[in-house]
């Protein structure tokens, strides 16, 4: 029997194979399943990548597909929330419902503005000090995936 996973973490064009590993042992940890949009920044088979899953990377429940609408049509309209520095509203007052899809962009580009810019009510930020440009994807994944299991008293 498989379980439905908690939510989904989407990442779109990741580049950097350190931070996606680290992702996929919080999905691992949490339940969630990992998307994967390509292009990607590195090789799915990449030792940095697998490395730093570490041993969890084989009881990950992760996808690869080409591009947003095949990710989109795969995902029968999930609702999506949309993480970027340049979002109004804060993660906090979003209401989350499990099996919400959780999307990211890539470590130095984020979600392009066109896909911001068609859903502004579900577009969030996570508050940070002015001196700091941005956090590291893995740490916003998490901030983001236990917010979510918060709000649906997973612990």
């Amino acid at each position: 029997m498989v379980n439905e996973p908690s939510f989904h973490v989407v990442l779109h064009q990741p580049e950097i194979p350190h931070n996606t590993g680290n992702i996929g042992r919080t999905c691992v940890a949490t339940g969630a399943k990992l998307w994967l949009i390509r292009p990607l920044g590195f090789r799915i088979d990449d030792y940095h990548l697998k490395r730093a899953g570490l041993d969890y990377w084989d009881h990950l429940d992760w996808t690869v597909v080409d591009d947003w609408p095949s990710f989109r049509f795969q995902t029968e309209e999930r609702p999506c929330w949309f993480y970027s520095k340049s979002a109004e509203r804060e993660y906090t007052s979003a209401q989350f419902s499990l099996g919400d899809l959780l999307v990211f962009g890539s470590e130095t580009q984020g979600l392009p503005p066109s896909m911001l810019a068609q859903f502004p009510d579900r577009s969030l930020r996570i508050p940070t000090q002015p001196e700091v440009r941005s956090l590291n994807l893995a740490s916003a994944v998490a901030v983001a995936v236990y917010e979510a299991l918060r709000q649906q008293g997973i612990e």
